[in-house]
Parts: C-alpha cells; structure tokens; sequence
C-alpha cells in the first residue's frame, strides 16, 4: 500500500511539474510577444519614458481686441524679451516639451545589402511605432504614439556631437580629416561675440559658435561632385526650379556652379554631393498605382554601387562624408540602407520616423511661383496693422488638417481666419495681414508654409508633432516661432492670445531678422542665404562627427 501510495503521489507531482512547466512556457510566450510588439518604445530609455502628459490649463483668456496702441509703440522694441516656453508664466499651462529628460539612450539600425558600407555605425534616436497596412491611404496615417519636443531634439544634437561612438571612424586617415578636427577645435573655443552688424544675436544659440563655423566654412570647406549619373534625374536642376519641391532644384544649380566651395580634386574633398532630384526620380520611374518603390530603392542603390566601384571615397567613410538633398515626401524611405550613413538633408524630417537629429538636416520646403523671382514679394505689414490672429487655408491632407478646419471654421470668432482654400491673392493678402499664420502639416511633417511664414513677416504657428525644424543646428525657433501639439488644436486661440503683446512684436521682429537665412539669389549666391545655411548645417554637422 506505502508503495502504491508513493507512486500516486509521484505520479501527481510529476502531473503539477509538467502543470507548472506549460503555465511557465505560456507566460514566457506572452511576454516574448509583448517585448517584442514594444521594442521600439522600450529603447527610448532604461527606465521606460512615459509620454508627458499637458497640464490642464487654469488661466483667465484675454480679450481677443489687443491694443493696437501699445503695438505700434512697442515695434521697434527688442528690450527684456523671453521666448515664449513653457517658464514663463502665461504660458505655463501648455508646455511645448516633454516634462523628462531627453532620451537615455539610442537605437541602432543596420541596413540590409552591401554590408561592408552600410552597417549601422550610426545610432538614431529612438523610431516612434506606426501601424501601416501595405496599402494604407495616406490621409489615414495616425498621430505619432510618442511626441518628441524641441527641447528634447536640442538635447538628441548635442549628444550626438559631443558621443564619439556615435562617429563614424574612416578606414584609412586623410588631409581633410585633420582639417576637420582642427575646425571643430576652433568652433569650440570661439572667441565671445556679443553683437553683430548682419547677425541677430537672440535668434541663435550660440552666435559666436555658429559666426565661427560659418567663417571657417567659407575658408576650408570643399565640395566634390560626382560626374556620373543620367539626366534628368542627375544633374538637371532646370527641371526643379519652381514648385514645391524647389529646394532641390535650386541647391543643385547653386551647388554645381559655385566657384568658392567646388573641387575637382575628390582627395581635398570634406563633402561629396550626391545632386539627385527625388521629385523627378518619382515622376520617371514610379509606376501609378503600383503601390510599389522597390524600382526607385533600386536605381538609387544602383548608384551608390556604381561610384563605390568607381572611387575609393565611399568606402573610405562608409558613406558619412556624402551628402544629398530630398524633397519628396518619399525620399526618408528611399534613401534607407546605404544611404543611411549619410547626411540626408531632407523636408520630409520626422524625427519620429529616421530622421536622425545631428547628422541629418532638415531641409527648408520653399514653394517658388516663378523661378524670376524666387522669394515673391517678402514683407508685409507691420504688427499694429496686423489685425488677423491667426490665419490658414490649404487642402485637407492628412488627418491634422481636417481636425483644424473641423474645429475653427464654423466658430463665431472673427480673429481666426481658418479655411479649406483660398485664391493665391487672397492667401497671400491674408498672410501680409496676420499675426500668426498656422502651418499644419499635411501628409507628412513638413509644409511651405513655414517658410512662407517667415517671408510674409508672419509670426509661425506649426503643428506637426516631430517635425525638426529647419536649421535647428543654429536657429532657437522657439524665440520666433510658436509650437503647438496636435492635440492642443481645440485651445489654439487660447495659446495665442495668452501671448502678451511685447512677446509678440519681439517675435515678429525677429522673423524679420532671420529672413535673409530663408532666401534664394539667383545669380551668386549671399552671405548667410538659404543655399549657404543649407550648406552650413552640412558642414556643421559633418565637423562634429569628426573625433
């Protein structure tokens, strides 16, 4: 009986262990599945960053009527500004940034073909997760889960240009790496600058930095530019002069022709311009409705084989020292695997998605009427005459237009000019006229408005979560510039008009100041102009990957 009692009660705990095991397997199951679906969340830091969350407003609006009065006195007043941010007090209730901390650490990518140059010696910062289906429309893209601040973007730049590890070390040293490591030297330790005739201290964040790099650019850099590749998609700026996606053509004209920064002599080169159009890459090549850009992926991969076979310099920095500039909203996902070790300077720059802060640029959307006349008539009037709050009007692309229009085009408030489309007269006349000109994003992060904000001498409203503003390597937006989550849409007016008058003519008054950096010149390029700054946060960019 003991023994047949003991083979029972052998048998039973055998049964439980196996019992116990299966549960033990299941849980692991599940939790392998979850790891795995929020992997890409789990990278932004070792303690799990949540999502900050707005704190509720609790202020007392102002009147929408502000004193046209005091506006007129205050325009020429620069004295006792603060960018408008989240410390101070008015607008504390919506806070443009994340309460943590920037993120801990970075994602690293590793591209697929071609390993021996496109290996992910990079990181990125950490790609917010979206849920696309194959043939998803486009207008149904959702919101990003996770919503990066410029704060944080800021903090993402001067990690990686103070990481060596995330340099990418070339195979064999040169001439040019030495210059670069001395320009970086001197951009650290520049001398003080307090004042300048042609630069506007408050715009930047660090005048005496970028003053100094910008001067060491114009005596050191050399560009060299590939002679191979076949028109119209190579070497044809004439094509892409006028449109929104101007800023490829007319950077390729301006790039190909400069007798100041242009080598023939690739050994003396610190940059190699790779001069494609991504617009006409999609007009040749894509087939409609196909739903496929494998055939785009492979012309471009194509090329970067074609010079790596060519030229040693490719596979000397793996890519890191060639640039290009991509206008398309499809150039992000063209341009990954090799492309990836580049500097992508790119409209479409969503730091949500691979833009990588510090190492790509984000290229300004210019929409040019007439290639005669690039930059239209800038100005407009000054801000006591500025009797519109807020003004936009577009198509609705995407799903953060609709939600805009939804919400203010029916309300009975007479400041907030909020439509579907308008004459380009009209439109224009209406962005002379305002304070703030709403520039919302459309099927991706970027918009022309931004840029067209800036020349019409309106105050920029942009709501586009994870867009990296143009020039942030140099450039605090936030003193000349309003950013306002997607969410906070229903309180826009609120956050605008808790704006205090002298704020807003300092603001308006340097969107003034910081024109000259958004403009082309045909003919010579200018000091300081849209194609230099461009090239500048290449440049800028380029040096402090150079340990």
């Amino acid at each position: 009986m003991d023994q047949i009692r003991g083979l029972r009660f052998l048998g039973r705990a055998e049964t439980c262990s196996r019992v116990v095991l299966l549960m033990v397997l299941v849980v692991a199951f599940v939790l392998g599945l979850q790891y795995f679906e929020l992997a890409p969340l789990s990278i932004f830091s070792p303690g799990n960053v949540n999502v900050s969350k707005f704190r509720d407003s609790n202020y007392n609006t102002t009147k929408s009527a502000e004193n046209e009065t005091f506006l007129a006195s205050q325009e020429e007043a620069s004295s006792g500004f603060k960018p408008y941010n989240s410390t101070t007090k008015v607008s504390k209730s919506f806070e443009h940034k994340f309460l943590n901390d920037a993120p801990k650490t970075e994602a690293s990518r590793q591209s697929k073909g071609n390993e021996t140059t496109t290996s992910s010696l990079h990181s990125l910062q950490p790609k917010i997760p979206r849920i696309r289906k194959k043939h998803e429309q486009r207008n149904t893209k959702k919101p990003p889960l996770v919503v990066i601040s410029i704060t944080q973007m800021n903090n993402m730049m001067w990690k990686r240009h103070n990481d060596p590890k995330n340099s990418l070390a070339p195979l064999w040293g040169s001439k040019v790496d030495e210059e670069l490591k001395t320009a970086r030297d001197k951009i650290k330790n520049a001398a003080l600058v307090k004042k300048d005739d042609t630069l506007y201290a408050p715009l930047y964040h660090n005048l005496s930095t970028f003053k100094r790099s910008y001067e060491l650019m114009e005596q050191t850099l050399k560009v060299y530019v590939y002679a191979e590749g076949d028109r119209p998609i190579f070497h044809q700026p004439e094509a892409m002069m006028e449109g929104i996606y101007a800023s490829e053509g007319w950077f390729m004209k301006l790039m190909e022709s400069s007798h100041r920064f242009l080598t023939k002599d690739p050994t003396k080169a610190h940059l190699f311009y790779l001069p494609f159009s991504s617009r006409i890459l999609q007009q040749k090549l894509y087939v409609h409705d196909s739903h496929s850009r494998r055939n785009l992926v492979k012309y471009l991969r194509n090329y970067i084989d074609l010079i790596s076979s060519n030229y040693t310099f490719w596979n000397r920095t793996h890519g890191s020292d060639h640039f290009f500039t991509a206008c398309h909203d499809w150039a992000p996902a063209e341009t990954r695997g090799p492309y990836m070790n580049c500097i992508r300077s790119l409209c479409n720059a969503d730091v949500g998605v691979d833009f990588v802060v510090g190492k790509d640029v984000s290229l300004p959307e210019t929409k040019v009427s007439s290639s005669q006349n690039p930059n239209g008539k800038i100005g407009g009037n000054r801000p006591s005459k500025r009797t519109i709050l807020a003004f936009f009007a577009g198509n609705l692309h995407g799903y953060v237009r609709p939600i805009l229009l939804n919400h203010w085009s029916s309300r009975p408030e007479p400041d907030m000019k909020i439509f579907n489309r308008v004459d380009h007269k009209s439109y224009i006349r209406y962005m002379k006229r305002s304070r703030y000109c709403v520039c919302a994003k459309g099927y991706e992060v970027n918009s022309p408005r931004v840029v067209e904000s800036i020349l019409y001498g309106c105050v920029p409203v942009i709501i586009s979560d994870n867009f990296v503003p143009p020039f942030l390597e140099i450039l605090n937006w936030e003193s000349f510039a309003v950013f306002v989550p997607e969410k906070e849409i229903p309180n826009l007016r609120k956050i605008l008009v808790s704006i205090p008058v002298r704020r807003y003519v300092e603001m308006q008054k340097r969107v003034s100041k910081v024109q000259k950096h958004f403009m082309w010149h045909d003919g010579e390029p200018v000091r300081y102009d849209l194609f230099h700054t461009i090239l500048h946060s290449v440049w800028y960019n380029r040096v402090f990957q150079t340990f």
